[in-house]
């Protein structure tokens, strides 16, 4: 294992020994992001409290097209870097499903048919489930408009 990748599965570690919290900066950010570019029937699935879970929590939302959720997974992943100084430790792209792991919060942006067909929600029915339909708090305290 080379020296850079070392440093970068030891900060993988270090942040998955990080608790996070619906309250936290990133999970904010990550919210706010999707309602900016209109991302729909936004969840939150608190997975903290069930032993296999390989997240903290899981967000889902889905859009119409491809190209929102393209723009959403940018989006997030811009607005959390500029917020937080995070960037994703993985990320997989498609047009239908794309998946933005942020090690203790993975997101899934779906088009609706592809959310129905996976039903995240349905696989992990044990999560705390939480809607986020409102304007969250701004993560560095500025009011929203």
């Amino acid at each position: 294992m080379d020296k850079q990748s070392g440093t970068a599965k030891k900060a993988v570690i270090k942040k998955a020994q990080q608790r996070i919290s619906r309250d936290s900066d990133i999970f904010k950010t990550i919210i706010k992001a999707i309602q900016d570019k209109k991302g729909e029937r936004i969840v939150s699935l608190d997975l903290r409290n069930i032993e296999e879970a390989v997240a903290d929590f899981f967000i889902v939302c889905d859009v119409q097209t491809h190209v929102q959720v393209r723009a959403i997974a940018d989006f997030i992943e811009s607005e959390v870097h500029k917020l937080c100084k995070e960037k994703p430790y993985h990320a997989e792209v498609g047009q239908q499903w794309t998946l933005v792991d942020y090690v203790n919060i993975v997101v899934h942006v779906f088009q609706t048919e592809e959310r129905s067909f996976y039903d995240i929600e349905g696989l992990w029915m044990d999560a705390e489930k939480e809607r986020h339909d409102e304007t969250p708090p701004d993560p560095k305290g500025k009011k929203n408009k």
